[in-house]
């Protein structure tokens, strides 16, 4: 900056002496284009006068007049130079870019971000607020408006979709059985495996623009105090979102690697006797034992107490973390606030 004043300073004081030496010859030189007494005219006054005249067609002093103005006189100095009207063009805009710098970087950066978007390219660009270099700036920041956070949180949230929140691992013990009574004896043969099961819950981050309508009041930001005298403003947040979702199908729920010997072995009192082993031949593939498990594992994650309530609790607990410290709290810092109070809600899950 102090280099940019320095050449504006030089280039004003060039234009000044240049108008003010023209200013003084001028004052020199009496009216009428006569010199003062007692000063030499630097010619003969016997020939220099008339051939003056006679090369003008009028007298001798009005043609040393003309001459001293076009030549600056002998020994005066010489005519100004001019300064090219691209160096003033330069100097300007480079004065006001450097005095709006920052309203220059942020509609640059704005326009680099959309470009991007529409071409489809992903990028962490740096975050740059909009501001006059006469507006007082706290905490380096510019003020905001309740609504303007809305928006920008909302931004921050685009493109997530039901994140998995909230994990929970149980394990419990199956029996597959396979019967086939050899008229009216008994013959069935069951295998009883130790399984561990894998089920999460998820929370909708992005319910939708009708989720977020200023009627249904799902988010609420108030400005406890505004950013002065360096001091970061305080906002409090409150946002509702749906309830987390349990698992909605088999698919949903995994399980870890069945062991190939069972825990243990029941069969009928027919079993082996020659009929009754022959027909059933108990050989159980692990498709079939693991396809078993995942149907019980999911029922038990959608129905038994002791797993959706952990599950539940734990998948909002993550969540409320994760979108403090992931997206309000940095969305704030942006606009020069702090995060005084976040309450974050559950509502009614949403149809389909």
């Amino acid at each position: 900056m102090s280099h940019m004043i320095k050449l504006l300073l030089f280039l004003l004081g060039t234009v000044t002496y240049g108008g003010s030496g023209q200013r003084h010859r001028a004052a020199l030189r009496p009216a009428g284009g006569r010199p003062a007494s007692g000063q030499p005219t630097g010619r003969d006054p016997g020939n220099g006068s008339d051939r003056a005249a006679a090369l003008t067609g009028g007298d001798g002093d009005e043609a040393d007049d003309d001459t001293g103005m076009a030549g600056g006189g002998r020994g005066g100095p010489g005519r100004r130079r001019r300064i090219p009207r691209w160096l003033k063009i330069t100097c300007a805009v480079a004065v006001a870019a450097w005095v709006f710098r920052r309203a220059v970087a942020a509609v640059t950066v704005a326009a680099l971000s959309m470009v991007l978007h529409v071409v489809g390219i992903s990028a962490h660009l740096p975050k740059i607020s909009f501001g006059w270099p006469w507006q007082t700036v706290g905490a380096g920041t510019a003020t905001t408006t309740n609504t303007d956070m809305g928006p920008w949180v909302l931004q921050k949230i685009e493109g997530i979709s039901k994140p998995a929140f909230g994990q929970a691992n149980f394990n419990f013990l199956f029996t597959h059985k396979v019967s086939k009574n050899i008229g009216p004896l008994p013959c069935w043969y069951a295998s009883t495996f130790y399984a561990v099961g894998h089920a999460s819950a998820t929370v909708n981050l992005n319910p939708g623009p009708a989720w977020w309508a200023p009627g249904t009041g799902h988010y609420r930001l108030q400005v406890l105090r505004r950013p002065q005298a360096g001091r970061p403003g305080q906002v409090a947040v409150t946002m509702v979102l749906p309830r987390p979702q349990l698992p909605q199908s088999v698919h949903d729920v995994t399980i870890d690697t069945l062991p190939s010997r069972p825990v243990s072995v029941q069969h009928s009192w027919t079993y082996p006797g020659i009929a009754c082993g022959m027909v059933l031949r108990p050989q159980f593939p692990q498709s079939v034992l693991y396809a078993q498990a995942q149907r019980i594992a999911f029922y038990r994650a959608d129905h038994a107490a002791a797993i959706t309530r952990p599950l539940i609790s734990t998948a909002q607990a993550q969540a409320a973390r994760t979108i403090r410290d992931s997206f309000i709290q940095p969305a704030v810092n942006a606009f020069g606030y702090t995060l005084d109070k976040f309450t974050l809600t559950w509502g009614a899950s949403q149809a389909g």
